[in-house]
C-alpha cells in the first residue's frame, strides 16, 4: 500500500507525524535475551524497555516477553546487544530477575485485529515514596493530559506498573482496569466525524495503545496518601468495591433484598468522591448491625462483604476474645483494634483508607449496662470503650463496624443509635424463592459434575423444606450425600466400596429420606404432636366433626385474612373429653411452616423465671416464620395453679396474658390453639377474655357414641356389642364419661376373658 495513502495513525498530530505502522506479521523471529537495566536512571520515567539496534530493526515498537508481557520499545546505542534495559517497574510487573534469560519476540497488535487503542482506563496512584506525604492537592484533569502526552503510542495492559511524573513528583500508577477499547477502523470513523455507537466502543479488552482521546479515571491506593481532584469524570473515590466483583459470585441464597438494602445505606455514599459527599455535609455509616437466627446466613454475609470490598483485609473479632482476666486488659483490645484507623485518619482525614472490623457474637460484650451482677464491670467498660471510638468525641469517618448477634434484645441500646451501629437488618428465614437459590449453590458442584440425578426437582425440596434457614439447607444436602455414599458401601464391611461407585448419583429418594433425618429448628413439633393424638380422631358425634370444622375457618381465617394477624381459640371441656389431641390435629392439618407445642410436661423442673423465658422464646421464635401455631396445653398447669390454697404463679401468667394479646409483627401471622379444664379458674384470673373464641368439648353422655367407638375399635363383635350395651341401659345410670376414660377401658378389657363383663363393670363404676 502506498504511504501516502495510508491513513494517518489516530494517535498523530499536525506536530506528531505518523510513525510507520508495524508490518502485517512479526519481523523476526523471538531471541533469547537477558534480563538488564536501563543504561540511564532518566530512562526509567519513559517507560519502555531498551534495546540494542543490533537487536531488533527501528519499525519494531513493541515486544512480548515469554508469550505474555508486551511491551513499548526504544532503541539505545548505548545498550549491549542480547540485553533487554528494564526498570524496577517492568521487573516487579513481568515477574523477572536480573540476568534471567527470556524469550523475546517482536509484537504486532495487528495479531488482534484490527488495531486496539484504549478508550477508557482505569489507574490507580500513589506517592512513588512509600512514606512521602504532602499536604497538595493533585488535579487529575491534567494528569491525565499530561500522562496522555508522555505514554502517546505506548502498549498498556491490565496489571502493569510504571513510574509517572508530575511536575518534579514521581507518582507510581498501576493500570487496574481496561475499561473500553476502540479499533483502529472505528477510531478513523471517530476522526472523519462519524459517531460510533455504543455497542461498537463499550468493548473492555487485556491490552490496548494509549491516544490523546483516551479517557482515564483515576483511583488513589488505599495505602497513599496522595490527595486527588478535579471533575467528577476522572476522579472516583477509594473504589471500594472490587472491580472484577460481581453479585453473583457471593454465594449468598434468599437474601437479595438484604444486601441491596445494606448497600444502599452503607457503601452508596463512599463510592461517590469525597467532595461530593462533603457537599451534602453527611458522614458515611459506620455501623451495620446484622440479626436474626442461626444459620441464616449473617457470619456468611459479613464474610462477603470483605471479599466484595477493595479495602485492608477486614479484622475479625469473635465477641468472647476481646474480655480478658487482667485488669483494663479488655478496653486496651479495643483501642486496638481502631488504633490503625485513627493513625491513618489523623494523617489523611477523608482520604484516608476504610477499616473494616468484624464483631461475631457481639451480644457476648455489649450486653446492657447495668444488668450483671458479677461486680466486675468489665462489660460495661467494654461496652463504654466500643461506644467512644465508634462515635466519640474525636469521631472517625473510615471505620466500618459489621456486628453479628442472635439476640438483638441483649445488645445496649446506645450502640443501636445513628452514628454508632445504625442500620440493623434481619437476616430472616429464606422464604420458598431463596431457598431454591440457596439449593442452587450447595448443588451446583453436583450439577456441574453431573452426580445429582435427573429425578431430583430442586423446586420441589424449595417447597419441602418450609422453615429451613441456610445452614438447614446445606445439612440436608450433605445428609442426601450420605444416604447416596451408602448405596455404594459394600454388604458386611464398612471399609470397602462397591465397584459401581462411579456411577453413583444423588436422587430423589435421598432427598426425600434425609428430610426425615433433618429437622428445622424453627419448624413444626413433629414428634410432640403426634404423642398428643397418639390414638387418632374418632369422630363419635357431630360436635367432634363441628369443632374440626371451626378450627379449619380459624386456621384459613389467620391464613388469608389481613385483618385478624392474630387468633386465639380456647378448648375447655373436663378432663379426658381430648381437647389436646383435637388442638393439635388442627394444628398440624394447617401444614403452617412452624407449630410448637408449649405443655407442662416439657417444663417439669422449670423456676418461675425458666418457665417465663421458655415460653417467651416459643412465641418470638413464631414471629420469625410467616405463618405459625402455638398449642398452649393445660394452661392450668403452666401457671402452677392448685384447688387447695389456692396458689397459682402470677409471673406466669402475667407472661401469658401480655403474650395472648401481643400482635405479631407485619407480615406474620400466628394461630394459637390454648386448652384448660378449669375455665372458671381463667375467669377468675382475667384469662378468658384473651382469647377471641372458646369451644367446648363435651364428654360421652349417649350411647350410641360408645356403641360407635366400639364399633371402630373393634372390641366386641356384634352379639357382644348388643348385650355390653344393653347392660348399660340401667335405670338411673347417667352415662358420662371422656373418650380418653373409654379408650383405656376399652383396652384393659381387650386383655381379660369375659370382656363384655369387665367393660360393662368397669363403666358402671365410674
Amino acid at each position: 500500500m502506498d504511504s501516502s495513502k495510508r491513513p494517518h495513525s489516530p494517535y498523530s498530530s499536525p506536530r506528531n507525524p505518523p510513525r510507520q505502522s508495524p508490518s502485517p506479521g512479526p519481523t523476526q523471529a523471538s531471541i533469547s535475551m537477558k534480563v538488564g537495566r536501563c543504561s540511564s536512571d532518566t530512562f526509567a520515567l519513559t517507560n519502555y524497555l531498551f534495546v540494542s539496534p543490533k537487536d531488533f530493526s527501528p519499525n519494531v515498537r513493541y515486544v512480548i516477553i515469554d508469550d505474555q508481557f508486551v511491551f513499548s520499545i526504544k532503541l539505545d546505542d548505548n545498550q549491549s546487544p542480547r540485553l533487554i534495559g528494564t526498570t524496577m517497574m517492568h521487573r516487579r510487573w513481568a515477574s523477572l530477575s536480573l540476568n534471567q534469560e527470556v524469550s523475546v519476540a517482536p509484537y504486532d497488535p495487528a495479531y488482534e485485529s484490527p488495531y486496539h487503542y484504549l478508550g477508557k482506563i482505569e489507574l490507580e496512584v500513589g506517592f512513588h515514596r512509600k512514606h512521602q506525604d504532602s499536604k497538595e492537592h493533585f488535579d487529575t484533569d491534567e494528569m491525565s493530559r499530561i500522562f496522555c502526552q508522555s505514554f502517546n503510542g505506548q502498549i498498556f495492559s491490565n496489571g502493569q506498573h510504571l513510574i509517572f511524573d508530575f511536575h518534579g513528583v514521581n507518582l507510581t500508577i498501576v493500570i487496574k482496569n481496561i475499561l473500553h477499547v476502540i479499533d483502529s477502523s472505528e477510531l478513523q470513523r471517530n476522526f472523519t466525524g462519524e459517531n460510533l455507537s455504543s455497542q461498537e466502543i463499550l468493548r473492555s479488552g487485556m491490552r490496548g495503545i494509549l491516544t490523546p482521546q483516551t479517557g482515564i479515571h483515576w483511583t488513589k491506593d488505599a495505602d497513599s496518601s496522595i490527595r486527588l481532584q478535579g471533575s467528577s469524570k476522572s476522579t472516583a473515590s477509594n473504589a471500594i468495591i472490587q472491580p472484577d466483583f460481581k453479585f453473583e459470585d457471593m454465594g449468598i441464597g434468599g437474601l437479595d433484598t438484604e444486601f441491596s438494602a445494606i448497600f444502599r445505606r452503607a457503601f452508596a455514599s463512599r463510592i461517590f468522591p469525597p467532595s461530593l459527599v462533603e457537599k451534602l455535609g453527611i458522614q458515611h455509616v459506620k455501623g451495620i448491625l446484622l440479626y436474626g437466627p442461626p444459620g441464616t446466613g449473617k457470619t456468611l454475609m459479613a464474610r462477603q462483604i470483605g471479599k466484595m470490598l477493595n479495602a485492608r483485609e477486614p479484622k475479625i473479632v469473635n465477641g468472647p476474645e476481646i474480655l480478658n482476666k487482667y485488669v483494663g486488659q479488655s478496653e486496651e483490645n479495643i483501642r486496638k483494634l481502631f488504633a490503625e484507623a485513627e493513625k491513618e485518619y489523623k494523617a489523611k482525614a477523608e482520604d484516608s483508607g476504610l477499616h473494616i472490623i468484624i464483631f461475631d457474637e457481639l451480644d457476648a460484650i455489649c450486653k446492657q449496662r447495668g444488668g450483671k451482677s458479677d461486680g466486675t464491670g468489665v462489660g460495661d467498660s467494654v461496652v463504654n470503650q466500643l461506644l467512644a471510638k465508634m462515635d466519640g468525641v474525636e469521631q472517625l469517618n473510615n471505620i466500618l463496624i459489621i456486628g453479628m448477634t442472635n439476640r438483638l434484645d441483649l445488645i445496649d441500646e446506645a450502640l443501636l443509635r445513628p452514628g454508632r451501629l445504625e442500620v440493623h437488618m434481619e437476616i430472616g428465614l429464606p422464604d420458598e424463592n431463596g431457598r431454591l437459590q440457596i439449593l442452587n449453590i450447595h448443588t451446583s458442584k453436583m450439577r456441574q459434575n453431573d452426580i445429582m440425578d435427573s429425578d431430583v426437582d430442586l423446586e420441589e425440596l424449595a417447597s419441602l423444606t418450609k422453615n429451613f434457614s441456610g445452614a438447614e439447607i446445606n445439612g440436608l444436602v450433605k445428609s442426601a450425600s450420605s444416604f447416596a455414599f451408602n448405596r455404594h458401601v459394600k454388604v458386611g464391611t464398612l471399609a470397602g466400596v462397591t465397584p459401581d461407585m462411579e456411577n453413583m448419583k444423588v436422587n430423589r429418594n435421598d432427598f426425600l429420606a434425609a428430610l426425615d433425618e433433618v429437622h428445622p429448628a424453627f419448624g413444626v413439633s413433629d414428634e410432640e404432636l403426634q404423642q398428643c393424638v397418639h390414638n387418632e380422631i374418632i369422630k363419635f358425634s357431630s360436635n367432634i366433626e363441628r369443632i374440626l370444622s371451626d378450627g379449619q375457618l380459624y386456621i384459613d381465617q389467620v391464613r388469608k385474612s389481613s385483618r385478624t394477624p392474630l387468633v386465639s381459640v380456647l378448648l375447655h371441656g373436663p378432663p379426658g373429653c381430648g381437647k389436646t389431641a383435637l388442638a393439635a390435629t388442627m394444628a398440624m392439618s394447617s401444614e403452617f411452616p412452624f407449630i410448637k407445642l408449649i405443655s407442662p410436661e416439657s417444663m417439669v423442673g422449670y423456676s418461675e423465671s425458666a418457665k417465663m423465658n421458655a415460653i417467651n422464646k416459643v412465641f418470638n421464635d413464631s414471629y420469625k416464620s410467616p405463618l405459625s401455631v402455638i398449642v398452649i396445653d393445660n394452661i392450668e398447669r403452666l401457671l402452677d395453679w392448685v384447688p387447695i390454697g389456692p396458689r397459682f404463679s402470677n409471673s406466669v401468667l402475667q407472661t401469658l396474658l401480655v403474650l395472648l394479646k401481643k400482635r405479631p409483627p407485619k407480615e406474620r401471622r400466628l394461630l394459637i390453639f390454648a386448652t384448660t379444664n378449669e375455665r372458671s379458674v381463667l375467669e377468675q384470673m382475667n384469662m378468658s377474655d384473651c382469647f377471641n373464641s372458646e369451644i367446648y368439648v363435651p364428654n360421652i353422655v349417649e350411647l350410641s357414641f360408645v356403641d360407635f367407638v366400639l364399633e371402630e375399635l373393634a372390641l366386641f363383635n356384634d352379639d357382644e356389642r348388643n348385650r355390653a350395651l344393653g347392660a348399660l341401659q340401667q335405670d338411673g345410670f347417667n352415662l358420662n364419661i371422656g373418650i380418653k376414660k373409654l379408650l383405656m377401658i376399652i383396652e384393659m378389657s381387650r386383655q381379660d376373658v369375659d370382656k363384655v363383663d369387665k367393660f360393662v363393670s368397669t363403666i358402671m363404676g365410674l
